[in-house]
């Protein structure tokens, strides 16, 4: 009985403690913008319930629109007003201009134009982006690629139809996007129309990859445990990367050895990619580098193609509410500053649903 009692004296003195220490920073805070009081631990993550963006604009209606949230331990500035927004996005752009990666993906956020801040770094990687994958006469010079995979993808339903054959339609268009990609990069198709099992594979890595870093993570709502990685996201995330990275080592150490034999070069990104790597960028463009720039356009392509393409995305929330035009945009930044304690966080949320 008495070490009973002794446990839940020791249990009433951490509640105690943490609500005192709750409320000790919160009313450090007295600066921040209005908004719902927060309980003590959890902050406001009760409020946001299963369609978050549909609470944010109730609770703005209530608080206004520039509001603050805590949630867990994050702090988090909610503008949903044309005007606000306007003032962070383009008066006050440099100090939010740096994206908080979620923690399932910190291991790979270093290395990825994506998440970088607003730095050198990040400047080098996006003018090679700017000026080599995205530039307007690189993708006009794609166009015959694009009507080239249309109509493979069309024939392939023509034919299947004439034969009176079932037609797996998000797969095979995700596997039409996956070889379109994967020719802009690597000249190269990964996956044929006929063949499932590889486009299956990779359609299944992409979902997984979705539902990773967009479930609710605790690790992203208190800093404090991130190193324990309790849901196992982080894990997950570096398990599902592997297979992704195997075909992207594959391809770069087939095109050196090409390159080794005197083969000509096909001038695709991956060779652009390569040059610069040996030139004045050595610095920026590493393996881990090449890798993270090798994702980024396969993964804006696909994350767009996914939801209405295949109905398999309804498990993780996120491709029905795409598919069916309901989800409002959000967008998260984070201050960054120079003295900032990584436990004590500022993030900016802005909130679209009337912009």
């Amino acid at each position: 009985m008495a070490e009973l009692l002794f446990w839940l004296s020791w249990l009433m003195f951490s509640l105690l403690t943490i609500i005192f220490l709750d409320l000790l920073v919160h009313a450090r805070r007295r600066n921040l913008p209005p908004g719902p009081r927060p309980l003590p631990v959890i902050g406001n993550l009760h409020l946001l319930g299963s369609q978050p963006h549909r609470s944010l604009a109730r609770l703005a209606k209530i608080h206004g629109p520039l509001m603050s949230l805590r949630l867990g331990a994050v702090t988090t500035v909610v503008v949903s007003s044309p005007q606000v927004a306007r003032e962070f996005l383009q008066k006050h752009d440099a100090k939010f201009a740096s994206w908080s990666a979620p923690n399932a993906v910190m291991d790979h956020s270093k290395n990825s134009m994506v998440w970088l801040p607003n730095a050198p770094r990040w400047r080098a990687l996006r003018k090679i982006m700017a000026t080599e994958l995205f530039a307007p006469h690189r993708l006009d010079a794609l166009q015959h690629l694009r009507r080239e995979k249309v109509q493979e993808l069309v024939d392939h339903i023509g034919k299947a139809a004439s034969e009176g054959a079932e037609v797996e339609v998000g797969l095979v268009v995700f596997t039409t996007m996956l070889n379109l990609l994967s020719r802009t990069i690597f000249s190269c198709d990964l996956a044929g129309l006929d063949d499932h099992g590889q486009s299956r594979e990779f359609h299944e890595i992409v979902l997984e990859i979705m539902e990773a870093a967009g479930s609710p993570n605790l690790s992203d709502f208190f800093p404090a445990l991130a190193a324990f990685d309790l849901q196992g996201r982080r894990r997950l995330m570096d398990k599902l990367f592997v297979p992704m990275h195997r075909v992207f080592d594959r391809e770069v150490e087939q095109r050196l050895r090409g390159r080794k034999a005197g083969q000509p070069q096909k001038n695709d990104f991956l060779d652009l990619l390569l040059n610069a790597a040996v030139g004045d960028d050595v610095a920026v463009l590493d393996r881990d580098t090449l890798r993270s720039m090798f994702m980024l356009p396969r993964s804006y392509c696909l994350l767009r193609l996914i939801p209405t393409a295949s109905t398999a995305m309804n498990r993780s929330g996120v491709g029905s509410t795409l598919s069916e035009g309901k989800l409002e945009p959000l967008i998260v930044m984070r201050i960054k500053e120079p003295e900032e304690d990584p436990n004590d966080r500022v993030n900016l949320l802005c909130h679209f649903s009337k912009l």
